[in-house]
Parts: C-alpha cells; structure tokens; sequence
C-alpha cells in the first residue's frame, strides 16, 4: 500500500485483486475496477465481515469512481455494499485481437466440444454427465481433478486435456474446436463466449448472471444445474444447422460491442472525466 502510494499519477486505476490499494491513493484520481463478487457470496462469519471491509466498502467509499464488467456484476455489487449507484459504472471486457473469424465445416458425426476451466463454478461434471452416451470429443482446457477424471471414465466421454494453455494454444483450441460449452454457474462476465463470437464458433451457455447479458442472441442458452437442459442445448446446435449457423452469425454481430478500441475509449472517457474533476478542483 505503501508503494502504491509512492507512485501514484495524475490518475491511478486498480484493476486486480487488490483492491485495498486503493486506500494509500488519492480519492479525487482513483478508479476501482470490480470483476465479481464471488468472495462475497462464498466467505461466512468473520472472515466475510473483513474482506467485505477490506476489499468492498473502504475502496469503494474512498474511490472516486467504480467501474464492472457487467450489469449483473453491477446489481450484485449494490446488493452487497451500500454506495452511490451512480458511482459504479458499467466497462466490459474486451476480446483479444488474436480471436479472428475462422471458418471450418462443422464434423456433425464426431464434434469436438471446448470447455474452458476446471474450478468448481465452471460446472465440468454436469457437463460430462450431459454428454453420456454422444458421439463427440470433450476439449478441456485445465487440471482435471481426480473426481474429474472418474466422471469422465464412469459416463465414457471421449476427452482430451490440456492442463494448462498458453494463449497461442487457447486460440487453436476454439479454431479447433466446433462448438464452446460454457455452462458455468457463476461469472462476472464469461470471456469465453466472445472468444468463441470472434472465431465464428456457436456457443452453448448459462441462462444466470452475467452471461445471457453477455452472449446476447449469440448463444443458446441453458439451465447450468439442469443436466437434461445442457444435452438438450447441445443437441440443438449440433443437429440444426440452420439455428447454428444464426448463432454464428449474430457472435460475429456481438463480438463488436467487446473489442479492444470500444473498451480503451470508455475508459479514456473515465479518465479524462477525472482529470477534468481534478482540475476543477484545484482552480477553487
């Protein structure tokens, strides 16, 4: 904190997860970045009391701005912590230029389906049960744990690991795959659907939280606690060709409001209202 304070600028924005930083900076030049509040909902007791302290309500009090990544996270938030609601804005996140359109014929005898992540949230084993029994390939992209890996045997899903990917290798993979299963249970945004929007893939996501706010009409969306739910999903986008070719169409029309250039202008924006505040300021 120290630090932080040591080398502050004109404007300062934290965008990690430190967001106590925030208390060693100056008020009228900080932005505060919220990605989620997942801590929120998962600490009890004391351990609740003080990270809701230390890292939600002193920064946001002592920021002079706060900005999320979605409109849900933005809800969630003000659920939380008692603030100004016109404090909080709402910035998503931007998709990297590295995804670009990458046409290839869907394999509808033997698709490879990409999933992303392997923490609780991001629902591996309802997924794997969901596939029983279908003639695919599951990608997955983390370690699988050893729960993982015996859900994967008993319901005899055909799968490939990369434990760790390097963001070339993340690329390939949504080039490679035909459909982006991403059924998660909780996200503050959900990059993977836009990643997949950019490389013309169809996704399969959650209908909760940030995501519906984030895949638009360019995904099909579905219960991530209802296992029937996620089968049926996939089994629509790869038995139509028509709906799947709409979702790939409309992820090339959503993709736009994420990139780079959109997003460095809102924040540019932030900026240049705080500086603008600062002088003010400084000229009473």
């Amino acid at each position: 904190m120290m630090a932080a304070a040591q080398h502050q600028e004109q404007i300062n924005h934290i965008t990690g997860d430190v967001h106590y930083l925030v208390l060693g900076l100056c008020q009228k030049q900080t932005v505060l970045t919220v990605h989620d509040c997942a801590s929120l909902e998962r600490l009890r007791g004391w351990r609740l009391l003080v990270f809701r302290k230390l890292w939600y309500e002193w920064p946001i009090r002592r920021a002079a701005l706060v900005t999320v990544i979605s409109e849900s996270t933005r809800c969630e938030l003000l659920r939380h912590v008692r603030c100004d609601p016109t404090k909080i804005r709402v910035v998503v996140n931007c998709v990297s230029n590295d995804f670009l359109p990458s046409p290839r014929p869907f394999n509808e005898s033997n698709p490879e389906i990409l999933h992303l992540g392997t923490a609780t949230n991001k629902n591996l084993e309802r997924l794997v049960v969901a596939l029983k029994g279908l003639a695919c390939r599951l990608h997955i992209i983390g370690r699988l744990t050893p729960t993982h890996k015996e859900a994967l045997e008993r319901y005899k899903v055909s799968y490939v690991n990369t434990p760790r990917a390097t963001d070339r290798e993340l690329v390939m993979a949504f080039q490679r795959c035909d459909l982006v299963a991403f059924v998660s249970t909780y996200e503050g945004f959900g990059l993977p659907i836009v990643e997949a929007n950019a490389t013309g893939r169809p996704v399969v996501t959650s209908n909760l939280l940030s995501m519906p706010e984030v895949a638009g009409n360019a995904a099909c969306l579905v219960d991530p606690f209802d296992v029937e739910s996620i089968r049926l999903g996939v089994l629509r986008v790869w038995n139509d060709a028509h709906y799947r070719q709409k979702l790939v169409d409309a992820g090339f029309a959503n993709v736009k409001r994420f990139s780079v250039d959109a997003v460095a202008a809102e924040y540019a924006a932030i900026y240049k209202e705080l500086a603008a505040r600062g002088k003010t300021v400084g000229s009473n």
